[in-house]
């Protein structure tokens, strides 16, 4: 008898589990797609083919259940790129990395958020909590850190770090929240061109990173 209670809670738990990540994953598809204000509440539920009423049940309702899909999402941006900061890696590595983390987290861990992201900057951020806003200033400071050990080791030129983030997060934001809409312009041109690979991006970020920071040795001259 025991054993047969413990299991229909073991279902339930799981069951309450795989209704929350449908949910989590259908809204996140929803708000990049339209933004905040135009998803509402019935339209995930319906993605996610649960009743609307487990989105009060899991979440409390929709905001906190675009607040959670942010704050999951920056939790774990923000946790990758200060190891890299706090890390004794040389800072053009250590920019090769950031930009590979930020390439694995936009298109297998996060794909839509980068897509929300815009939306919400453009917004002015007028969804996000004020705690939330933090979590694009602690990215920022890791990256600081990163261009300024760098240049203190004599690996980078005396960049502005500031300059450097946004270059660098504003350039990877827009390229992966932008996908759908330059496949479209690419594939209708006449010749067509391939879109290009993320990971083909991702390269082409870290050698214009690494290559165009780079300090210039002594002796050595840079190519033209």
């Amino acid at each position: 008898m025991k054993r047969a209670i413990g299991a229909r809670a073991g279902a339930r738990r799981r069951d309450a589990a795989a209704t929350r990540e449908a949910l989590l994953a259908a809204a996140a598809e929803l708000f990049a797609e339209r933004g905040y204000d135009g998803v509402p509440v019935a339209a995930i539920a319906a993605r996610a083919r649960v009743n609307k009423a487990m989105i009060s049940y899991h979440f409390g309702g929709k905001r906190q259940l675009y607040l959670a899909i942010v704050t999951a999402t920056f939790r774990d941006i923000v946790a990758g790129v200060e190891q890299l900061a706090a890390s004794s890696r040389p800072a053009p590595e250590a920019l090769r990395q950031l930009v590979a983390l930020f390439g694995e987290m936009a298109t297998r861990r996060y794909p839509h958020f980068c897509s929300m992201m815009l939306r919400e900057v453009v917004a002015g951020g007028k969804h996000l909590d004020p705690a939330l806003i933090d979590q694009p200033a602690r990215l920022l400071g890791a990256v600081q850190r990163i261009v300024a050990r760098g240049v203190a080791d004599g690996d980078l030129r005396p960049v502005d770090p500031l300059l450097t983030h946004l270059s660098l997060v504003g350039s990877l934001v827009f390229f992966f929240a932008t996908t759908r809409f330059r496949e479209r312009v690419l594939t209708t041109r006449r010749p067509a061109i391939k879109p290009p690979h993320a990971s083909q991006y991702v390269k082409h970020i870290q050698d214009l990173l690494t290559h165009g920071l780079a300090a210039e040795r002594p002796g050595v001259r840079k190519r033209a």
